[in-house]
């Protein structure tokens, strides 16, 4: 099933693309907290976004652009305000289309099957895991911290990659090794403490410190 994040004020309107997705089976999350955009759309980590560009707190071009530091999940605007500087300037901010109101719900389904089928049936999909604010991308292997991205090894992103998939759950040290052992490279107990230690050292320059704990005879947490 296809999730898609909506950012749209109106509750009418929001309603309606909500029921109409469902005939689809596809899941319409819409935002709750318009302050709160891109933290609700790490957790809710959709396969596409319908963006809105009069919005309260923040317009649509402050959030395309939030989302485009981290993700490159399909976008597309909805929105009246259709004239053509608009239209530009949400494609040029990374806006894969721009569908102007008032539209046909069926116009609407078009496009977004469209779009999915264009990103998740000939191309490689692009999913999120976000903790404390870090926001790692599983398609390009890329983590971000407050906009700014961290450059990770290929090891220390599939040690973070293991880590966040099991927050909340300790990991041990022979499972971080089995997933480095993917890789081409020889791979000991002392490589994964110096990987650890690599790794560690990067999210506390980032801003993120103690993000990895240890437990002692146990292995390695995300809490």
């Amino acid at each position: 099933m296809y999730k898609i994040f909506l950012v749209e004020d109106d509750r009418g309107i929001a309603e309606a693309i909500a029921a109409q997705t469902a005939l689809w089976d596809m899941e319409t999350v819409c935002v709750k907290n318009f302050r709160e955009v891109l933290s609700e759309f790490t957790a809710c980590a959709p396969q596409l976004v319908l963006l809105d560009i009069s919005l309260p707190c923040y317009d649509g071009y402050h959030w395309c652009r939030e989302i485009r530091n981290i993700s490159k999940v399909p976008i597309i605007f909805i929105s009246s305000a259709s004239d053509n500087m608009n239209i530009v300037m949400a494609m040029n901010m990374g806006a894969d289309d721009f569908i102007a109101k008032p539209f046909d719900q069926s116009v609407l389904m078009a496009k977004i099957n469209a779009i999915l089928r264009r990103t998740y049936d000939f191309g490689q999909s692009s999913s999120i895991i976000e903790h404390r604010g870090a926001v790692l991308n599983t398609g390009d292997g890329s983590l971000v911290y407050k906009g700014e991205k961290v450059d990770l090894t290929k090891n220390e992103y599939r040690i973070l990659l293991g880590l966040m998939q099991q927050k909340g759950k300790i990991v041990s040290r022979e499972k971080l090794m089995e997933l480095l052992w993917e890789s081409d490279e020889f791979v000991d107990d002392n490589t994964l403490t110096v990987n650890i230690a690599r790794l560690r050292k990067k999210l506390d320059v980032a801003g993120l410190p103690d993000f990895i704990l240890t437990k002692h005879g146990m292995g390695y947490l995300i809490e």
